[in-house]
């Protein structure tokens, strides 16, 4: 079968969106599909949304040879009038792969009103989704009602080389030392880190180090600030800052850590929990997103409100005074990971749903 994939930016960026998107056309090709993946320039919002009156666009995407086109959801600014038009020069539907919607982030009352009309009118104008997580499907159907074609096809956590034993994660737990406290995230807002520096600066400082994986010039703006945050607070000899790394550079940073804290104020659904606890860390995330579909909490992670540094304090100091709940909690994580889907079982289910769409 013959499937587009239209994107925003570059296939190899590296974020849980775009790994997704990637794992999905290798898998598609795998399975003697076709897959045709158009890169378009990433816009500011605004001007993404003047892409919908574009002719050079339409001149682009009109011969557009496909029997299904997907689109990433984030170049949803760009579709949500264009679609209309882009439905009457396909042959095949249009499938909108949702990571999570714009519109379930926190914004200003007047941008969430803006992103919530142009996200709904762009959903309205797809005929069917592949979401990430139950909760991103409860967001769409929220926007745009039930009745679509629609799957949900979780991603994998066994992308990463390499794998650690219960003996080795025991040994790991309760060796003498600091909290390894490992940080994986492009440093963007959403992520909060700079929630997570300042939970730190109130605990013992002899009693935990942070590793920060991600890249370090996605928001330039923001990075600075993070180093300034560090240099304000003393804590800049007690975090690296290590910028993006290859898979297994992250599995053996991973496989030495403890704990995997990401506190975002929303994620979709977290691919680095789940690929944290293939190594054994207990995860603390947001509450909001699909995370909770992932981490029990206190079994193996703690869910902890949007910008709470109490309760994220909290948890962080249970797991650095008492070793034997770090372990109870590593094992729990470990287990966790051995009971979801594969890559392969998951972009397995979207494979199926693709083709069902043209039988």
């Amino acid at each position: 079968m013959k499937i587009g994939l239209l994107i925003y930016g570059n296939l190899d960026t590296v974020s849980g969106g775009f790994l997704y998107d990637r794992l999905l056309v290798q898998h598609l090709e795998s399975q003697g599909d076709r897959v045709e993946v158009v890169s378009l320039p990433w816009p500011a919002y605004g001007r993404g949304l003047l892409d919908n009156f574009s002719a050079a666009l339409r001149q682009r995407l009109q011969g557009l040879p496909c029997e299904v086109l997907l689109q990433d959801e984030l170049i949803h600014p760009s579709f949500f009038r264009l679609n209309r038009w882009l439905r009457r020069h396909l042959q095949g539907p249009i499938i909108a792969i949702v990571h999570h919607l714009r519109a379930s982030e926190a914004h200003a009352p007047w941008r969430q009103r803006l992103y919530r009309w142009v996200e709904k009118q762009y959903l309205q104008a797809v005929d069917g989704f592949v979401c990430v997580s139950k909760a991103t499907r409860a967001d769409v159907e929220r926007l745009v009602g039930h009745g679509r074609p629609l799957v949900v096809a979780n991603p994998g956590g066994d992308r990463l080389p390499g794998s650690i034993s219960r003996e080795q994660i025991m040994a790991r737990t309760l060796a003498p030392g600091p909290l390894e406290i490992i940080f994986i995230g492009n440093l963007i807002p959403r992520k909060e880190l700079h929630t997570l520096l300042t939970t730190l600066a109130i605990l013992p400082r002899e009693g935990w180090r942070l590793t920060v994986a991600g890249s370090l010039t996605m928001d330039d703006t923001y990075a600075d600030a993070i180093r300034r945050q560090l240099e304000e607070t003393g804590l800049t000899n007690q975090v690296d800052l290590l910028g993006t790394l290859e898979s297994a550079e992250l599995a053996a940073l991973l496989a030495r850590s403890h704990v995997l804290a990401v506190p975002s104020s929303f994620e979709g659904f977290g691919i680095v929990y789940l690929e944290g606890m293939s190594f054994g860390l207990p995860a603390l995330a947001s509450t909001a997103g699909g995370a909770k579909e992932i981490i029990g909490h206190g079994e193996n992670g703690f869910l902890v409100t949007p910008g709470d540094n109490t309760a994220l304090a909290r948890h962080l100091g249970d797991l650095m005074a008492d070793r034997g709940l770090l372990l109870q909690m590593s094992m729990a994580a470990q287990a966790s990971f051995a009971r979801h889907p594969t890559w392969e079982d998951s972009l397995g289910m979207v494979h199926r749903f693709l083709h069902d769409l043209k039988s």
